[in-house]
């Protein structure tokens, strides 16, 4: 069993959605905010894959989505990576100022295990 978690977004003619770690760990969330200052589509989406596996079988893939929209500032001292700039669909908050099991309940991460965790029970 594992997993992986990325943050998604589309900067036309910026940055390709595939290197939004290598964007972080360079630029970091006031570059990538200063980049997204004139932008009209501010969407995102956080994704996370849980895989399993039995020794003889193929793996199966437990997908989680939280999609949002990317803030204009940096809010919030909880949580890490985006969270600060990561305001879920629904919400006026973004996952930073959120409490750990509110954002659980509604992250990607959270549902993707969600999946991977009924898929368990069923088969145990």
């Amino acid at each position: 069993m594992g997993e992986t978690s990325e943050f998604y977004y589309r900067f036309p003619d910026v940055i390709e959605e595939v290197y939004s770690s290598y964007v972080f760990f360079t630029i970091g969330l006031e570059g990538i905010l200063q980049l997204l200052k004139d932008a009209k589509n501010r969407s995102a989406v956080f994704r996370s894959v849980f895989a399993y596996a039995e020794p003889t079988g193929k793996p199966k893939l437990f997908i989680g989505e939280c999609k949002g929209t990317i803030s204009t500032e940096k809010i919030g001292k909880k949580g890490f990576g985006y969270d600060p700039i990561f305001i879920p669909e629904g919400f006026e908050k973004t996952f930073a100022e959120m409490d750990t099991i509110d954002k659980n309940l509604i992250s990607h991460r959270g549902k993707s295990l969600e999946k991977l965790y009924q898929f368990l029970k069923d088969i145990y």
